[in-house]
């Protein structure tokens, strides 16, 4: 049998009063996960402890550790999955038309969308007090470059600007969403995710469209 199978099974032969018992492997992790998303954001990362993850999960701390070796692995698996979740709903909207004026509005509503449905996972991959670890940094480097080279690209093919001169723009244009969004969330989301969405849509649309096309 698998260390994986002897884990769980272990932890269905004994389980502690009021904790669940075995998983499949990959619901377990999404288990875990979603534990560990809860006290992260309730005490951030320094605050939160692998004991409490544990028991927000029902499970024993060896099952916890048997799938995370500890606190800052199970910080950036949830990381590389909030981020993957935001670049797919950025990426498809800007695929989703091929018409520039439609792409910049569904991108900017789509990282709306994603702060106003999930609004604690935007907090704790911008507003993470583990911001300055190299490997959170480098992750998030690694998302704001991959979103900004898309929104540069689309640029880049619909005017007479340089690579350079898109990806600069593009850079621009995702710190926009990004600082606008988080402000709007601090707001309570006082504004309705539409109103504020076309704001933020028309001021990018309205720079973007006056460089020269290249038709």
């Amino acid at each position: 049998m698998t260390q994986e199978g002897t884990e769980e099974l272990s932890s269905a032969q004994n389980p502690p009063a009021g904790r669940s018992t075995r998983l499949p492997r990959d619901e377990r992790r999404r288990q875990l996960l979603q534990a560990a998303h809860d006290v992260f954001v309730a005490n951030g990362y320094h605050g939160a402890a692998m004991d409490e993850i544990a028991e927000t999960a029902h499970v024993s701390k060896p099952v916890l550790y048997q799938h995370f070796p500890g606190k800052r692995e199970l910080y950036l698996a949830l990381l590389d999955n909030h981020l993957a979740s935001l670049t797919e709903l950025l990426v498809s909207a800007l695929n989703s038309t091929s018409d520039n004026k439609q792409r910049v509005h569904a991108t900017m509503h789509a990282y709306f969308e994603f702060v106003a449905n999930d609004d604690q996972a935007h907090r704790m991959v911008f507003e993470s007090d583990l911001a300055n670890d190299p490997d959170v940094s480098s992750r998030l480097e690694a998302f704001n470059a991959k979103y900004a080279d898309a929104i540069a690209q689309v640029i880049a093919e619909d005017t007479k600007l340089s690579h350079q001169e898109a990806t600069l723009l593009g850079r621009a244009l995702a710190g926009m969403a990004q600082v606008s969004a988080r402000y709007w969330l601090e707001t309570d989301k006082n504004l309705d995710l539409e109103v504020a969405s076309e704001l933020i849509y028309r001021l990018a649309w309205r720079g973007i469209s006056r460089f020269p096309s290249q038709s």
